[in-house]
């Protein structure tokens, strides 16, 4: 029998999402952000809340990347999440991370982090009951070392962060249980 939780974001996983945009004057500046997911082929959804300096950040120079965060990299990812960059001016520097400059589109690549896509902004949604940043995927960027033979990324090279909303823990994927497109195939035969 279900017990009642009363209104949870029960969503499991969410992804650990590290979002880097620069200033006015080019500062880096990086955020946690959980609720994001890939909304067509080559888009990304970020629900981002009006005001918060990634905004404030993407809003000006209209482009931005998308890292996921991996194990190697946790505490710098919860502090990204933490921190404020409206409050905290050396946010970014205090990690001690290092940034370049996307080649494809004005937005900081931090190196850290062994995945990232770079997205330019396609539109700001704001509606009585969601906000929300789309960006266009312009390019996908990995580490050689979380890249399979065929040179995909592997899961289980990349260690990706994950949360859980419900006790707010952070967990690694990568155990490969099935695979997709085929794991349903038996009952499409009956």
């Amino acid at each position: 029998m279900k017990k009642d939780l009363g209104v949870i974001p029960a969503v499991y996983p969410m992804p650990v999402l590290m979002v880097a945009a620069y200033d006015e004057n080019e500062k880096v500046n990086v955020m946690n952000a959980a609720w994001g997911q890939i909304c067509a082929g080559d888009k990304i959804i970020l629900f981002i809340g009006e005001g918060k300096k990634t905004w404030l950040n993407i809003k000006e120079s209209k482009a931005f990347t998308v890292a996921l965060a991996d194990e190697a990299h946790m505490d710098a990812a919860d502090f990204f999440g933490i921190a404020s960059g409206n409050k905290i001016d050396d946010k970014f520097e205090r990690t001690g991370y290092h940034a370049v400059k996307s080649d494809k589109v004005h937005a900081p690549i931090i190196e850290e982090f062994p995945v990232v896509m770079e997205c330019e902004l396609l539109e700001f949604l704001k509606t009585d009951h969601v906000q929300g940043i789309v960006g266009k995927i312009v390019n996908t960027k990995a580490d050689e070392a979380v890249l399979s033979g065929d040179g995909k990324v592997d899961p289980q090279k990349l260690r990706a962060l994950t949360f859980d909303q419900f006790a707010h823990g952070y967990y690694v994927t990568g155990e490969k249980v099935g695979q997709a497109w085929n794991a349903g195939m038996d009952l499409m035969k009956k």
